[in-house]
């Protein structure tokens, strides 16, 4: 019996592959997305649209693409600089729905923001994509469970794989708080047997 398939929004998926290009350009996309079998991809690029039609297996066969090209140091490197890019265009396209361009969250506390911020960017993906996120919270870190995850979606792997989730975490930190950063590390992936893809968020900055 077949897995089921679960998507994301046209929207997220071109956000992705928007981040790549910051960082690889153009024409290293079009290797990855070839490398991928995703070639349907070069010519027609992803749309604006938030119609759930972008594949789970897409977004996790571009993730081990980058690794397969880069070697796994590398590609590793790559998705979390990709995470990070990924966060501007995301800002750009859902900033003002989730009220967090809004001048009254950014002169909440940090603590507040961090709190809050969790809150919203897990709802988005919960609302708005088929990946699951549950947020857990303790006195000095914030979990980031991803229950359902398209980043490592059939794949196994010696480790914890979802880089992008890592380095779009730590943009979001950085962003959020005003330029301070913060430790973020996956410590469980379900690819690596892990029940959850979970990201640690430590609460006290690093600067």
């Amino acid at each position: 019996m077949s897995s089921p398939t679960y998507f994301y929004p046209q929207k997220k998926g071109r956000i992705i592959l928007l981040g790549m290009e910051e960082v690889i350009g153009r024409s290293g996309v079009d290797a990855i997305l070839r490398l991928a079998a995703l070639e349907g991809l070069i010519q027609h690029s992803p749309s604006a649209s938030m119609e759930r039609t972008f594949p789970f297996e897409s977004v996790s066969q571009i993730m081990e693409a980058l690794e397969q090209a880069y070697g796994l140091r590398g590609g590793r490197g790559l998705a979390l600089r990709t995470g990070r890019a990924c966060f501007k265009y995301g800002l750009k396209e859902y900033g003002s729905m989730l009220g967090l361009t809004e001048t009254a969250f950014r002169l909440l506390p940090l603590p507040t923001k961090l709190h809050t911020g969790a809150k919203v960017f897990a709802d988005l993906f919960n609302k708005h994509t088929d990946q699951q996120v549950r947020v857990e919270e303790t006195e000095k870190q914030i979990l980031w469970h991803i229950e359902r995850c398209p980043l490592c979606w059939g794949r196994q792997t010696d480790g914890p794989t979802c880089h992008l989730a890592v380095g779009l975490l730590q943009e979001a930190l950085y962003w959020v708080s005003g330029g301070k950063v913060f430790n973020v590390e996956e410590t469980a992936c379900i690819a690596h047997g892990g029940a959850a893809c979970t990201v640690v968020i430590d609460k006290i900055p690093l600067s």
